[in-house]
């Protein structure tokens, strides 16, 4: 069978897809890789253990299809950094998006005339996420460490070293570093000298249709793909509205993985008051939007930390869903602010944290459950009201992410937002993306693929967002109601 392999570089897991040239999902395959943290506000990972799952995932589909790809292309989590030495190897564990020991010097920045000039500029709001704030605090911080990095990448960079022993990066993913000029499409002179850094510190520009063939002596793992393109592709954010199709006005894509996300496309960057973000898919699109920290990861904190679960397997998810199931919308009035592991999109905030609001003798587990799930829901509605004021009203939802494995979750997105959900396909929309955009690149389709058809349509109960109408107004109060205690 011909196809084109899609492979996403997630925060938790390497996840590849199969694509016939009808550009429907034949196979696919996941391989997890953890995280970790040695102190409050760290977010690790070891980039050898991203690779090594990398080529387990090519080599499982290899396996399984039987023969080679037309092309491999390639997906990836933002907002990492990794640095590197002259050959390419890390110095130190690659920070994730979630690392958030910068968030003093983010709040600092975002306060001075520069920080919102920065923003304007990159696309990329002012926050702990972004590589821009973590490398001044690395010069800040670990000066030694700072000067001894000859390249600060992120970790698809870190994999593109490794498969072809070149320093390149494109510019969806550069346009999320806070580094790019989207305007100017080029390393932003002005971010620089915040970060002091210069140019060649930092990878080569290339389109997201950049291709690349013949691996190099340390790839030769891989050796069966040496003559196969590899298509550098883009940031996973901009490859999920490709791959859920959700890059026509009135349509959003949102996405709850470990974190999640709102986007829509645009044919211009869009700075605005409430620091939504601006990247680039290609040429043409940007897609514009906001993420917020706290998705499936308050799940597991829940069942973790309340519920007691050390497995985080289907039954215990499943458990929690029926948990919830007989607690009516609105959780009989308690509401949970999902801020655990801090806040991005739209309060933008480090020291954000956790609530259970309105707690009283008579909720008990099932309540917290349905509460978590709702909390969730009203952090993505949150974004997805205030990017309407922007983008024009949003008619569909194309939705992606672990979470459209639940009915429950996607019916009760449905009710809090009010909109019409369309899920195109349960397979990894980032991935699928990937080859979507190889396969216009390849010449394999004249334009970005269609869908043939759609999985399912989920439609709200107008009654049960009556009730979160409610519930919405009260929960976008508690944060600024409780900001100065956090």
């Amino acid at each position: 069978m011909k196809y084109i392999l899609g492979i996403d570089i997630g925060t938790g897991s390497m996840k590849a897809v199969a694509l016939d040239l009808a550009f429907n999902p034949v196979d696919s395959c996941q391989k997890h890789y953890p995280a970790f943290a040695l102190l409050p506000g760290y977010n690790e990972q070891d980039p050898e253990l991203i690779w090594q799952a990398f080529v387990w995932c090519i080599n499982e589909m290899l396996n399984r299809m039987g023969t080679l790809p037309l092309a491999v292309s390639l997906s990836s989590a933002m907002h990492s950094l990794v640095m590197a030495d002259v050959q390419g190897k890390a110095l130190a564990p690659m920070m994730t998006w979630a690392d958030a020991r910068s968030g003093e010097i983010a709040a600092e920045l975002l306060a001075t005339p520069e920080g919102k000039l920065t923003y304007e500029a990159t696309g990329t709001p002012i926050h702990a996420m972004s590589p821009l704030c973590k490398l001044i605090w690395l010069e800040q911080n670990q000066r030694e460490l700072f000067d001894k990095a000859y390249k600060f990448i992120s970790i698809k960079e870190y994999i593109w070293y490794r498969l072809f022993n070149e320093y390149q990066v494109d510019q969806s993913m550069a346009s999320c570093t806070g580094l790019f000029n989207v305007k100017t499409r080029e390393w932003d002179t002005e971010a620089l000298l915040l970060a002091k850094i210069d140019s060649g510190r930092l990878s080569e520009l290339k389109g997201t249709n950049y291709v690349r063939r013949g691996l190099a002596p340390s790839a030769m793992v891989l050796f069966k793909l040496h003559d196969v393109p590899f298509v550098i592709g883009a940031s996973d954010g901009c490859l999920a509205n490709l791959g859920s199709h959700a890059i026509e006005p009135g349509i959003a894509a949102l996405t709850i993985g470990t974190s999640g996300a709102v986007r829509v496309a645009a044919k211009q960057p869009l700075p605005n008051p409430a620091m939504t973000f601006s990247y680039l898919l290609d040429e043409q699109i940007y897609i514009c939007g906001g993420p917020v920290n706290n998705g499936g990861i308050a799940l597991q904190w829940l069942l973790r930390n309340v519920f007691g679960k050390q497995e985080l397997d289907n039954a215990g998810y499943d458990s929690i869903f029926e948990l919830l199931k007989p607690i009516p919308a609105g959780s009989e009035g308690l509401i949970f602010l999902p801020y655990l592991s801090g806040e991005r999109a739209p309060v933008w905030d480090a020291a954000a944290c956790g609530n259970f609001f309105g707690l009283r003798l008579h909720h008990g587990q099932g309540h917290l459950a349905r509460a978590v799930l709702e909390g969730i829901c009203y952090a993505l509605n949150h974004v997805l009201v205030l990017l309407e004021q922007y983008t024009g009203p949003i008619l569909n939802i194309n939705v992606s992410g672990g979470f459209v494995h639940s009915e429950i979750w996607m019916q009760l997105l449905s009710d809090v937002t009010g909109k019409t959900l369309v899920l195109m396909h349960t397979e990894d929309a980032s991935a699928i993306g990937a080859a979507y955009l190889a396969a216009k690149t390849l010449g394999l389709a004249d334009a970005y693929p269609q869908p043939i058809r759609q999985e399912r349509i989920i439609m709200p109960d107008q009654g049960k967002h009556q009730v979160y109408k409610e519930g919405f107004n009260r929960y976008i109060q508690l944060y600024p109601a409780l900001k100065h205690l956090m």
